[in-house]
């Protein structure tokens, strides 16, 4: 199951980059991928393997959230990465090309005989077919596995559908809402995939709102330029944290007792949305808290 924190921005930095690794301390988003994969060249992987592993041993990354993109475990690099994170102080492994749930098995078992502390979360890449005919068992594992997050790698996805990424992600529909599905069927957070063009910022902003519209919690980037909007588009609006706080007053009113249904602020309000209203103040307060 998923900590409860935010992860509106999920900034993608190169593990071989050591400017990017301290640029990192400075920059608001909520969590860093230190990436030894896709951003990564092969005669470079074991040196950014050593960097990561001595950037988050360093520490100066405050509250933000650090999660380890490391390679296939079909690579001769993934066993390696993984045992170095497991052992890190990360919070969370990112695993690229799950396709089924004997590979979160996998992992997971590779993480405990690792030294992972119980506590760290593995975070999968949903960029693969495989992985969105099999979602359901997937994330059903998460309840015996450190399985916590799914990320959606529309790229990779793009790439084996011979899809067109066109500005509405007709071609990903299906896959996006099937992970958004699983994901809260079994308790994940759901992250979005990223948006290649980063001179776009309208585009980048029409995605994020449409990722948002479609159930995801945050976003994953590729430039720091994107990081303010997808913190604002990801959080409650200053709107809906009044009107959550206003139906939670509402039902704790004892004249309200005993009552289903009410009307709050004009608006027709049952119990379903007061589940929703908690989970809004409980997300705006993370976020400030998570901001201080």
């Amino acid at each position: 199951m998923s900590t409860i924190r935010p992860r509106r921005s999920c900034l993608y930095m190169p593990g071989a980059n050591a400017k990017a690794l301290e640029k990192a301390k400075t920059l608001p988003a909520d969590v860093l991928l230190l990436d030894l994969e896709d951003s990564v060249a092969p005669e470079a992987k074991e040196s950014a393997r050593d960097a990561v592993a001595a950037a988050v041993k360093a520490g100066g990354y405050g509250k933000r959230e650090l999660v380890v993109r490391m390679n296939s475990l079909d690579t001769e690099w993934g066993h390696t990465d993984l045992e170095m994170a497991a052992k890190s102080g990360a919070q969370a492994v990112l695993a690229p090309k799950v396709t089924g749930a004997r590979d979160i098995e996998r992992l997971s078992q590779l993480m405990k005989d690792a030294g992972a502390p119980a506590e760290m979360a593995l975070w999968v890449m949903i960029e693969t077919p495989l992985a969105i005919l099999n979602i359901k068992e997937i994330a059903a594992e998460a309840h015996r596995t450190h399985l916590s997050t799914f990320v959606m790698g529309t790229n990779d996805l793009a790439k084996e559908y011979r899809a067109r990424m066109t500005a509405d992600r007709l071609a990903f529909q299906t896959a996006l809402q099937l992970t958004v599905a699983a994901a809260r069927a079994y308790g994940l957070t759901a992250i979005d995939g990223v948006y290649n063009d980063i001179k776009n910022p309208d585009g980048f902003r029409e995605e994020c709102e449409q990722g948002r519209d479609l159930g995801f919690d945050g976003k994953t980037l590729i430039h720091p330029t994107q990081v303010d909007d997808a913190n604002r588009i990801f959080a409650p609006s200053p709107h809906d944290v009044e009107q959550a706080k206003a139906v939670i007053e509402a039902f704790a009113d004892p004249a309200n007792a005993g009552k289903g249904v009410l009307k709050v602020n004009g608006k027709m309000t049952e119990l379903l949305h007061l589940d929703e209203a908690k989970r809004i103040v409980a997300t705006d307060d993370l976020i400030r808290e998570f901001a201080g």
